[in-house]
């Protein structure tokens, strides 16, 4: 079994509410899953949001989807993300990927190319963000059920409970970890919606690009800001994860 667990919540503090925004007549949320149904690796998807009053439209919302919804703690995202599974009845080897719920870029072949990597034991936490290559936002997380119960059982930081895979992370003596890259280092665009800015940016590819039953992808993207600079410009100034701020990229390159 290979599910997809998307994080999602409707608290946001610089962006409320954002997987309810509106682009192109449909929700963040929305695409992020669609985005999904394109992967050939995928064989379930569960949104895992937290227990606050707050995310209870977005319960009803998963349930008028078809999508399973799994409801726990808000800070400790590694327990919510492994109750989750467990709601699933996985088995140690099933896999299990992360997805963000403010992505809408996800790139279903490189999900089903970071999936194939621990599906074929090469790793049993695969990965394409450290170091990163591709575009923020394209990031995808992707590891056993037993890798994430042992991070579950001894993950004590407060860092590592509220990021799921920061425990993977920190100890490959435990975890055969594997990144995933390409010759391109593309890691300086940011392809995430957290901020107005974000949205604006998002909003303009996908009213150039988007059309329903059909999938764009980052070459779709690339070739766009080819012809319209401008629209990466948009989220230049926003303040990056601690993972890709430090490309050593120009915002004009």
């Amino acid at each position: 079994m290979r599910v997809a667990i998307i994080q999602a919540r409707c608290g946001s503090t610089r962006f409320p509410e954002k997987i309810f925004a509106d682009i192109c007549g449909l929700p963040l949320i929305w695409h992020v899953i669609d985005r999904l149904s394109y992967c050939t690796k995928i064989d379930k998807k569960m949104i895992a949001t937290t227990i606050n009053k707050s995310d209870n439209s977005l319960e009803k919302w998963a349930k008028e989807q078809c999508v399973p919804v799994f409801r726990g703690s808000e800070n400790d995202v590694l327990n919510r993300y492994y109750r989750a599974a467990k709601s699933l009845d996985l088995k140690d080897e099933d896999i299990i990927i992360r997805i963000t719920a403010d992505d809408p870029f996800k790139e279903p072949a490189l999900i089903d190319k970071v999936i194939e990597t621990v599906e074929k034991r090469e790793a049993d936490f695969a990965y394409n963000n450290n170091p990163p290559t591709f575009p923020e936002g394209l990031d995808c997380e992707v590891f056993t059920m037993q890798s994430l119960e042992t991070a579950d059982k001894n993950a004590t930081d407060s860092y590592e409970r509220e990021h799921v895979t920061q425990y993977m992370y920190r100890h490959p003596e435990i975890f055969k970890g594997k990144n995933i890259s390409q010759s391109d280092d593309l890691s300086y665009i940011r392809l995430t919606l957290d901020t107005a800015e974000d949205y604006k940016m998002t909003s303009e590819i996908y009213q150039h690009l988007f059309k329903e039953n059909h999938l764009f992808t980052l070459i779709d993207v690339l070739r766009l800001f080819e012809k319209y600079p401008e629209i990466r410009e948009i989220n230049s100034a926003v303040k990056r994860s601690d993972m890709y701020k430090n490309t050593n990229h120009g915002k004009n390159q």
